[in-house]
């Protein structure tokens, strides 16, 4: 739909090269659109629908036998990691980017994460590949090497197929690294959340069942303390190098790039399951495993950060092209713009820059991000200019 209107107050339509660059990153972005999970003819439909059913299955089996066995302690886990899942999903909600994906869209990636990337790929081939290496390497090896040798390759995979399938049934809505990052996200904290919640139960049981509370909050403390570099941030790293190894429309498809990610998103999957492995055959002490965590957190975090920057300028780059027609016709502002497109840098650039009203300066950014969401919509484009303007003027 045409967002071309003349502004209040203007005697000339906008530009037409800055509407055409609007309608353009309209169309590429995909910015607007809906999405449709239920799709009879597609099937990358019928493989989510069996994917889940057969999680939900195994989940179901596993819960029931955990229950009979470990109440409080699944009540504890359950209780405890959907609030923390809940919090998790608020932030990555808020950082959702210049160009924010439909709640449809990541609700799909986590429940594919959270059902069948857990429950009906990871579990059992990880299952299978610990009783392998046990065969070939004794107990003692895969007990202590195992998980970080089965772990990085089978769950960053499994929690990637949840990509996969977005491309297949919204291929639309996927055109840049930063949705690859974003549904990557989403997709882990599903995996996330239901691993904590299984290893809840798994505590108790080796605990054979006593002190459960006790054991319950143990694993959720640290668990949960440890979350900040989990899967989460593993599979939002793996997936954004998958787009640019795959080569979306808008991807800036770099191979070697995209390959490299994969591998160090592997990699630190591989480090944070080895930690106490490590600690013990190279510094003589599991106490040790705190450093190899230590320097994976740092390292990590900083390399997220990153990574979200680069992936994010193509989506910055299309909400800077649908405010142009506006901050010509006199809408908004360039310094408004570059606040709301740039990063958070730029926002508190921004902020600083009006001391006495910050509040009021917050509002306005919000209402300029508003105005952009309802031009990709089509709708109540009017109402959205009417309030940046109030909130200027209120200024």
């Amino acid at each position: 739909m045409s967002t071309t209107t003349v502004q209040p107050g203007s005697d000339t339509a906008p530009d037409p090269s800055l509407v055409a660059a609007r309608e353009r990153a309209l169309a590429e972005s995909g910015w607007g659109r809906d999405f449709r999970l239920v799709q009879p003819r597609n099937p990358s439909f019928w493989v989510f629908l069996l994917g889940v059913i057969a999680g939900v299955a195994t989940a179901a089996q596993i819960a029931s036998q955990a229950v009979a066995l470990y109440p409080v302690a699944v009540a504890a886990g359950v209780l405890a990691f959907t609030l923390y899942g809940v919090v998790w999903w608020v932030f990555l909600r808020l950082h959702d980017g210049a160009v924010p994906r439909p709640v449809t869209l990541v609700a799909t990636a986590f429940v594919w994460g959270g059902t069948a990337g857990t429950f009906w790929m990871a579990v059992h081939a990880n299952d299978a590949l610990l009783s392998l290496y046990g065969k070939l390497f004794g107990t003692a090896w895969s007990s202590a090497w195992g998980a970080a040798f089965a772990a990085p390759v089978i769950e960053e995979f499994a929690k990637a197929t949840a990509l996969v399938l977005l491309i297949g049934l919204a291929a639309h809505l996927v055109r840049s690294p930063y949705d690859g990052f974003v549904i990557g996200a989403f997709a882990g904290l599903g995996f996330q959340v239901a691993e904590d919640m299984l290893y809840t139960a798994q505590t108790s049981a080796v605990n054979f069942g006593s002190e459960q509370l006790h054991s319950a909050i143990e694993t959720i403390l640290l668990r949960g303390a440890l979350g900040v570099v989990s899967h989460t941030l593993f599979s939002a790293l793996f997936c954004a190098g998958l787009v640019w190894f795959l080569g979306r429309p808008r991807a800036e498809r770099n191979r070697a790039l995209g390959a490299g990610l994969m591998l160090t998103a592997m990699v630190f999957h591989f480090l944070w399951d080895a930690a106490d492995a490590i600690g013990n055959s190279v510094f003589g002490s599991t106490a040790f495993a705190a450093l190899v965590m230590g320097v994976v957190i740092v390292v990590a975090l900083v390399l997220v950060r990153v990574v979200a920057r680069r992936a994010s300028r193509v989506p910055r780059g299309w909400l800077r092209d649908v405010l142009a027609p506006e901050v010509e016709q006199g809408v908004v502002t360039g310094a408004e713009v570059a606040a709301v497109a740039g990063d958070r840098g730029a926002r508190r650039g921004y902020l600083r820059s009006t001391p006495n009203g910050r509040r009021r300066a917050r509002h306005l950014l919000a209402a300029v991000r508003d105005l952009a969401a309802a031009i990709a919509a089509g709708q109540e484009v009017e109402t959205a200019r009417a309030e940046v303007e109030r909130l200027r003027s209120d200024g």
